[in-house]
This record gives structure tokens, sequence and C-alpha cells, in this order.
């Protein structure tokens, strides 16, 4: 439509990266000559995502186009947002702006031809990632590509050309001055593509690390007792296994993965101090309360904070699942989103002693037991016990769960039964005068 109305138009960024690559982009840019007015003109669906900087978002067939005006930026006073755009009519000066060599490649979508004003080419064909001009004023420009330099890096396998790498290192406190969101989008997408190992390894490399998780940089030197953990200190562990986690795994696995021993380094005595061994007492309650502070640091949503602290609440519970009474087992199995706690546990598992007899046994557990008898119905309510002439009150919850109780370890099936049960535990007293 652009170019039938004489305007130049050519995919940029990522998505030609990616094709080069020979991956599905996962969304598409266009960056044209023409104003955000014409744009608009021409797309009457068209949403004005960031008119000021000349982005216009066009949805079709499915897909949302971002279509960009050719611009130079002028002045990043704030580190993110550019003072002033000045547009301009040529791709060469378009893409000067833009973060990195292997983003800045322009490609006709109708023969593929590819332009390239950066050098983009010979660094994705060697591996490199490399700033666009001069690495300093990229990054003064926008602090969160100095995350976005460790995510590519990792996420392709590549290595950072030495000038970024340093200007990096030298400006890492800096990333303090991006907002919380931002630095948490870019921390999931490094847990989720399926490079995290390499990712914090260059986070910490960089400095970045400890600016943005000082909490997991403190688990560098901690050590554990090699009985249990023959693998070494905490942060081996816990990279062991980020170096698991599936490409595409669920944002708060991943998160619970990186903080499940965010605890240890507060809680950490020594031999001598203890007398027998290295100990991390009391290390899951502390863990969960700094898990729950990171995640509001993070601004994590109230569900995505509660299942993340939950994974770090659980995580030591599974030593004991095969001496458990069937009841508090089924409660156990019974978490949201058990599976991850499950996959927790099974990475946590294979990075330390590989002793998975614990995995195996829930895994048994769950296979021969039919889910209604994990989470069978209720035979007796608060009604049923109110019909029966019990006094309502705090004591109707002991007996509620001591009913399920009964039933989940098998005692009790009917409510015939789970009525005689009340009626023999819980009479006299409790029941109404007449």
């Amino acid at each position: 439509m652009l170019q039938r109305n004489r305007y130049q138009a050519l995919l940029v960024g990522g998505c030609v990266r990616d094709l080069l690559l020979g991956r599905e982009p996962a969304d598409y840019d266009v960056a044209t000559d023409a104003t955000p007015v014409e744009v608009a003109g021409l797309f009457p669906q068209s949403v004005a995502v960031g008119a000021q900087f000349g982005v216009i978002l066009i949805p079709k067939n499915g897909l949302k186009v971002e279509v960009a005006t050719f611009r130079s930026d002028l002045g990043y006073s704030d580190g993110r947002h550019p003072d002033r755009v000045i547009y301009s009519k040529t791709p060469q000066e378009d893409v000067q702006r833009r973060d990195f060599t292997i983003n800045g490649l322009l490609m006709r979508h109708d023969n593929g031809g590819v332009l390239d004003f950066v050098g983009g080419q010979q660094d994705l064909s060697a591996g490199m990632i490399r700033a666009i001009g001069d690495p300093e004023l990229r990054f003064a420009e926008d602090k969160l590509r100095m995350m976005r330099a460790v995510r590519f890096t990792a996420r392709f396998g590549f290595k950072i050309e030495e000038a970024t790498f340093a200007a990096v290192k030298r400006h890492a406190a800096e990333i303090q001055q991006v907002s919380p969101e931002r630095l948490r989008e870019e921390l999931t997408k490094m847990l989720t593509e399926g490079a995290a190992r390499r990712a914090f390894e260059l986070l910490d490399e960089m400095g970045l690390l400890e600016q943005v998780l000082p909490e997991i940089s403190a688990m560098k030197g901690v050590e554990q007792p090699p009985e249990f953990h023959p693998e070494g200190d905490v942060w081996i562990h816990t990279r062991l296994m980020l170096e698991q986690l599936a490409k595409g795994a669920s944002p708060t696995l991943t998160w619970g993965v990186l903080l499940h021993d965010v605890g240890k380094p507060p809680t950490f005595q020594s031999a001598a101090e203890t007398g027998d061994r290295i100990r991390f007492n009391h290390h899951v309650e502390v863990g969960v309360k700094m898990a729950e502070a990171i995640c509001r640091r993070f601004r994590f949503s109230s569900g995505e904070t509660e299942q993340i602290s939950a994974l770090v609440a659980n995580h030591m519970r599974f030593g004991a699942v095969e001496a458990m009474k069937k009841a508090t087992l089924k409660r156990f199995l019974r978490l949201p989103r058990f599976d991850e706690h499950l996959e927790l546990h099974r990475l946590d598992c294979l990075s330390s002693h590989r002793h998975l007899d614990s995995y195996e046994f829930v895994q048994r557990f769950l296979d021969e037991t039919p889910p209604e008898q994990v989470r069978p119905e209720r035979l007796v309510t608060g009604d049923d016990l109110l019909a029966m002439g019990l006094q309502p009150g705090p004591e109707f919850a002991r007996i509620l769960r001591g009913i399920e109780d009964a039933q989940l370890e098998g005692h009790l099936k009917t409510k015939e039964g789970a009525k005689e049960y009340v009626i023999r535990n819980f009479t006299g007293k409790k029941r109404k005068a007449n």
C-alpha cells in the first residue's frame, strides 16, 4: 500500500535479523518516508501508538505491524525517549539511531533484497553483537540497551564486541535509571528464551547483575554441604538450574528457579559455627520474604508474586513426600500450578545430588491416583452441620477439615458416613440445646 502510493517502505529491525537467521519473526516492523499523518490516512484501522515518535500500529490478518517514519533522534534527557525527533527521507539516516548492527538491517519485502548501512550482515555472520556507531551514545540514549545487549548475546549464542562490552561495564550503574517494569520484562525474556544461564553469567561479567539483582549476586561463593550439593556453591547450583530451563518455560517457573535459594546467603552458617556441617536454617522463610520484596520491586502482578513465592516456600517439602499422610500429600498436590512445583524440584535434584526418588514417587502417585481422589467433592458442608444441630462458629472449620482429612485418607466415602463421623467426634456441648 505504501509503495503503491509512491512511498519508500522497508522491513526493518528484528524481523529482518530473524529472517536472515532462518527464524520465524515474532512481529514485523516497517520503516517508511511517509509521515505518521500520511500513514494513518492510508490505513483507517491504524492506531497511533507513538505518533510523537513517528510510530503507527496497523492491525491486519492477526498481525500487528508497526510502521515508523524515517527519523533522527535528538537528545535523550530521560535515558529512554528522544527529546525531539526529526523526520528524514532516507533509510541510511534512520538506522543510525537504532541499537545494534544486527537490528539495523532493512529488507525489501517483495524480493528479499537487503540494505545494510551499518555492517549488520557481517556481524550476523560472525556472531557479533555490536552497537551502531559510538556505544557510549547508544547506551546513553536508552539504558535498557545494556540489558538487550546481554539478552541478544545469550539468545543467539553470539559474542559482544569489545568496545560495546566495555561501554556496558562503564555504565552498568546507570541501569538503575530504567523503570522496574522494563527491567522485569527484559529479565523475564532472558529467563524464558532458552539461554538463561549464559544471560545471567553475562549480567554478572558486565557488572549488571549486582545492580539489578544484588540478591542473586550475593550467591557467589556461598558454600553448600558437599553431601547434598557436590556441584558447588549456591551460584553454581542456581546457574545449573537456569541452564536446564526449557525455552518457552512459564515466567513464574523461571523466576521461581532463580529465587528458590535466595534465602541461603543471609542464613549461611559454617560447619565451625554449627558444630557439624554447613546449614541454612530458616532459609525458606527468609527466601519467601526476599522473593516477595523482589517481586514488589519489579512490580509483578499479585498473582505472579503469589506463585513465585509459593515455589520458593514449597521447594523443600518434596524431601518429605514419601512420609506424608495421604491427606497431607493430596493437599500438597493440590497447590495451584503444581506442575511448576514438580518441575522446579526435578531441576533442583538434577543440579545437585541427582536423586529423583521423591520426584518419581510423586509422579507415580499422580499416575495411579484418579484426580477425583486427590480433589474429591466435599461430603459435608457448613449447611449440613447446621442441619445436624451444631453451633455455627470457628469450630466449623476444624470439623470440616477433620472430615476432609478422613476422606482424603480413604476412611470416609459417603455423606452418611461423614455425618456419623461428626456425631461420634463432635457431640454434647457442640450440639444446640433442645
